[in-house]
């Protein structure tokens, strides 16, 4: 946006701060304060649609950090692999493996992202996916597919996924198992 002031012109639409002012002592750490500059040339504009601004308007950002970081993709690893384990090394799921139709799996797997989605939204997005739709599905996207190498790295390595002999008894068992896994490695993902 163009502002001018007096004989001066910039480019400028906001200034982020990253240490806030003193009057900003009793927010909580860690927040982020916006502040906006408006030119005079705007207030009129603004006085026309009968808008109240002032010339130095603040907001405050959530503090929640929407970003994926490193610390949280080794939450969800851990995460992943505390319900991968005991679920993997089970009889039960390589039979099921063997006995269930592709329906049924793709079924499972639309439950997985189905049930990491709601518990994401309403722990992390509740009330802010309007502003941060890309967030949110690429947390979804990292925890189903951090989820689903932890198990896929584990029942190779016990010897349940015949990759080189039979490829789709390898996917089933590895989404079946994935279910709980995914969703030990939201929760996981959630603690501070």
């Amino acid at each position: 946006m163009r502002m001018t002031w007096a004989t001066a012109t910039w480019d400028v639409t906001e200034i982020w701060v990253s240490r806030p002012p003193i009057w900003t002592r009793w927010l909580p750490k860690g927040l982020v304060v916006r502040l906006a500059i408006r030119a005079p040339c705007q207030m009129k504009a603004a006085n026309k649609n009968k808008k109240s601004e002032h010339l130095l308007v603040h907001s405050i950002i959530d503090p929640f950090i929407h970003e994926i970081h490193l610390k949280d993709v080794l939450q969800i690893i851990i995460g992943s692999t505390i319900l991968a384990v005991p679920v993997g090394f089970t009889e039960e799921t390589w039979r099921l493996g063997e006995k269930l139709p592709w329906i049924n799996v793709i079924g499972i797997l639309l439950l997985s992202v189905l049930f990491i989605s709601i518990f994401i939204y309403y722990n992390y997005y509740r009330g802010k996916i309007r502003h941060h739709w890309d967030k949110f599905i690429e947390r979804i996207i990292i925890t189903y597919l951090v989820a689903f190498i932890i198990v896929s790295v584990i029942l190779t390595l016990i010897d349940m996924a015949p990759w080189s002999t039979d490829i789709f008894l390898s996917l089933k068992r590895i989404i079946i198992v994935a279910l709980p896994s995914s969703m030990s490695a939201a929760i996981a993902d959630m603690i501070k």
